[in-house]
């Protein structure tokens, strides 16, 4: 995800009018006009730990790339290995520059073996679609294009969510794992659904033809409301996915990141070969890295905000990235890039809160871990 607004006049989703008609308070966001509250985000932000809240998140981009080089365009530019899936699996990754730094993060969709879609944040798509076609451009048999305007995304997270979609869906959606997905004509319109999720906890996505989204959220709302379900904007998805450590683009990632900085080093795969940074990753590996992504809870009063200077013993060590008050945790939490020896479990530090240092201390994430079920399929 990008927090940062683009110029120009702002877009509207293909649910613009019903977030209208909920009540939504519309704010500008990656160039975009979105809701990021319907009730308050405490208690969107409950609803979803306790019960379901439901999204959209149709800003989002979409690239598709096909023929018989997509597995091989997707390999050069991501440093996950998109060759380890399987049809019908979906895999987070990093987009990633020649210094190794986040072009952005996304996910690869491999719908066919000569098949692939690449789930892009907002505020990058312009940006991630040029990265792709110029790259696109050294291999013979691929086509790369820009598909973002055709899909609609809704996003229903929560415990009840799996009970609140399947009435609308006609396939069983125990059997979509956690990152895996089915295709499925939802409500008459051909859709993708996937269970990945930005909240830490259990939930789906729907991608859809954009005319379909309004009918399709409607029927949601409609028979999630007994359940539970209430719409959800910006605000809570973002206290619901720094509680579960789930990184913000233009926050916590950006092109001067790489993912072993950022706690990522679980996606860089540099078995497979070749790809886009992987000299400057696999020297980090080896030798380590000047700063850390650590998450970190606040022992004194106040909030630790975007950009807030982090002190050890006077001097400044670091940057917070994120930081917010937990609504499930009742706790101040955040993360910052410190020295790797002021990002170890305990270790203690100061941010600095209207000109004063609040101290803080390291702890483990993800702060929140939904409760296992089903064999466990916790984020």
């Amino acid at each position: 995800m990008t927090s940062d607004a683009a110029a120009g006049p702002l877009k509207t989703t293909p649910l613009h009018a019903i977030a209208r008609s909920l009540g939504g308070k519309l704010v500008p966001f990656a160039g975009w006009e979105m809701p990021v509250q319907f009730s308050s985000v405490i208690d969107e932000h409950l609803a979803v730990r306790q019960a379901a809240g439901i999204f959209d998140v149709s800003h989002m981009g979409e690239i598709e790339v096909e023929g018989q080089d997509a597995l091989a365009l997707v390999q050069r530019l991501t440093c996950n290995d998109a060759s380890r899936l399987a049809d019908g699996q979906a895999q987070y990754t990093g987009l990633l520059n020649e210094q190794g730094g986040f072009v952005d993060d996304i996910l690869v969709y491999r719908r066919a073996a000569q098949r692939y879609l690449l789930v892009v944040n907002a505020g990058n798509t312009d940006k991630d679609v040029a990265w792709v076609l110029e790259h696109a451009r050294a291999f013979r048999a691929v086509e790369a294009r820009d598909a973002s305007r055709r899909y609609a995304q809704i996003a229903i997270q929560g415990p009840r969510a799996e009970a609140i979609l399947q009435g609308l869906v006609p396939i069983d959606l125990r059997a979509i794992r956690y990152y895996h997905f089915a295709e499925a004509d939802v409500r008459g319109a051909r859709s993708i659904v996937s269970r990945t999720g930005y909240t830490g906890e259990d939930g789906f996505e729907i991608y859809g033809p954009a005319e379909a989204a309004e009918d399709l959220f409607q029927a949601l709302l409609d028979a999630g409301r007994p359940l539970g379900l209430v719409p959800c904007g910006l605000g809570a998805r973002d206290t619901l996915r720094l509680e579960a450590r789930m990184p913000l683009y233009g926050n916590d990632l950006d092109d001067t990141t790489t993912p072993i900085e950022a706690g990522l080093g679980g996606i860089v795969r540099l078995a497979k070969g070749e790809f886009t940074g992987r000299a400057v990753l696999e020297r980090q590996k080896r030798d380590g890295t000047a700063r850390r992504l650590a998450g970190f809870e606040m022992v004194d009063r106040g909030i630790g905000r975007h950009d807030y200077p982090v002190r050890h013993e006077g001097r400044t060590i670091g940057r917070v990235t994120s930081g917010t008050f937990a609504p499930f945790l009742k706790k101040n939490i955040g993360l910052a890039y410190v020295p790797p020896e002021h990002a170890a479990i305990g270790a203690r530090f100061s941010v600095v809160i209207r000109e004063r240092d609040a101290a803080a201390v390291v702890v483990e994430t993800p702060f929140y871990r939904r409760p296992q079920k089903d064999g466990g399929r916790s984020h």
